[in-house]
């Protein structure tokens, strides 16, 4: 598929570097999406059309449905899933076992340009990680219908109590980030956090810091992992109950994450057009709760510049 010269810049531009890692993206787990993807849509969001999922769970295996499929919401950096179970799969009962607990954010995907060097690593730190997961999926594009592809490392359901923490490699993101999806009424351009509310920040840190090979730092309730593009948070209850006046509905909760805005007058305004829970954070920044069918807590923060070059922000 060709695109324009700044299109395929955005898509050339979500692989980090061989042997880093970015913040690709992270999924809501709905039993819904017609009910979902209204709250999503009147939140301000371009959806992307409903796409199955197809799986080769060993290398050379035959291609399989994975009884899930999802729809996306594309920003110029990272991007985040919907994901339904749709059949009877071990994948899908997954999905239906963390919906039951609570609906909401249950996947972090750290992007990376080397998964067989994510899957040593796990080897060696005794995570145990499943065999690399051949994934695709049908999307639709302006000259007909093509397939997109990405490898994926995951470890045992459990292994992560936060939710499916894995790594994704695209191997074809001009098909994930066409142009027609990246713009957005409430002017979300990127992904730069997401929030994990958890008893012990400092221990959680340190395990995830083995995960990714990457630095924790933080002191007390905040800790904080910095990749190429993106930040993980980590707090106490009493950080997400002082700040947005939630309770966790389990823990440990991904309660939530952060985008970038380009224009914070305008969220802003959108988001207070929803009437849904919404308030004022420092720093310009805006946060709101979606419905219960969509779960979480999304932040907005003003983007640092239009070239998106975002720094880390704390919540």
């Amino acid at each position: 598929m060709k695109l324009s010269p700044s299109t395929a810049k955005i898509a050339a531009a979500q692989a980090p570097r061989p042997g880093k890692l970015s913040l690709d993206h992270v999924a809501h787990f709905v039993p819904d999406m017609e009910n979902a993807a209204p709250a999503l849509e009147k939140l301000g969001f371009t959806l992307t059309p409903f796409s199955a999922q197809s799986h080769r769970l060993e290398p050379g295996g035959p291609l399989t449905p994975a009884g899930t499929g999802n729809r996306c919401i594309m920003f110029k950096r990272g991007y985040i899933e919907c994901l339904t179970p749709t059949g009877d799969t071990q994948t899908a009962n997954e999905l239906r076992a963390a919906i039951k607990r609570s609906v909401g954010i249950h996947l972090i995907a750290f992007g990376t340009a080397s998964p067989d060097l994510d899957h040593a690593r796990l080897l060696e730190q005794g995570f145990e990680p499943d065999t690399p997961v051949a994934l695709q999926r049908q999307l639709g594009t302006p000259h007909g219908e093509d397939t997109a592809r990405f490898t994926v490392v995951r470890v045992p359901p459990g292994t992560m109590a936060e939710g499916r923490i894995q790594f994704c490699q695209h191997h074809t993101p001009q098909l994930v980030w066409q142009p027609q999806w990246l713009t957005h009424a409430n002017h979300a351009a990127a992904l730069t956090a997401v929030m994990l509310c958890v008893e012990n920040p400092a221990d959680t840190a340190a395990r995830y810091a083995r995960f990714t090979g990457l630095k924790a730092a933080g002191a007390g309730d905040n800790w904080h992992i910095d990749t190429m593009r993106g930040r993980l948070l980590f707090s106490t209850p009493a950080v997400i109950k002082r700040t947005f006046n939630a309770e966790p509905a389990r823990l440990p909760w991904i309660a939530g994450y952060v985008l970038a805005s380009g224009n914070m007058d305008a969220t802003r305004k959108h988001i207070v057009s929803t009437g849904f829970a919404h308030g004022d954070l420092d720093n310009q920044r805006q946060f709101v709760v979606p419905p219960t069918s969509v779960g979480g807590i999304i932040v907005f923060e003003p983007a640092k510049s239009a070239a998106l070059d975002f720094g880390p922000h704390a919540v």
